[in-house]
């Protein structure tokens, strides 16, 4: 079954002065402040597109990773995953860092490191991403 989520971007002004707020329909949990300050230098209390992709691909990772390691028998303790996107103004998105220390009981590193690398590829999230040069670096704890 399919699902759609929804989320409402309003923007008052031209890019440089103007600012705006993201809605995160779906789940109601609210709106966050944007403005282009907050994308290209320092975030000052607001968001970016970049941070709300930051969010949803370490997400989908760590979901990815758990199903996939559940999946072999491995089920995690713990998965925490931190994404770093690069956004340079004038040439978009340059890169994804995923980094990622997970608890895994029985596993070898080596069946962890593919099981890493698996997720990134195929986790929802870095698929719509395709066209950005991703980035690993897994550990077991």
């Amino acid at each position: 079954m399919a699902t759609t989520r929804t989320a409402n971007a309003h923007w008052e002004g031209a890019l440089l002065d103007g600012s705006g707020t993201v809605t995160l329909d779906s789940s109601g949990i609210g709106s966050y402040p944007v403005s282009w300050p907050s994308r290209a230098e320092s975030a000052n209390g607001k968001t970016s597109p970049e941070e709300l992709i930051a969010a949803a691909h370490s997400t989908c990772y760590s979901m990815a990773l758990s199903h996939g390691l559940a999946g072999a028998g491995t089920p995690p303790t713990t998965v925490d995953t931190r994404a770093d996107v690069t956004f340079q103004p004038g040439e978009g998105i340059t890169g994804i860092h995923l980094t990622v220390r997970a608890a895994i009981p029985g596993i070898s590193k080596e069946d962890f490191a593919a099981a890493a690398e698996d997720a990134k590829k195929n986790c929802p999230v870095s698929q719509a991403l395709a066209g950005t040069t991703i980035t690993l670096d897994a550990e077991l704890l």
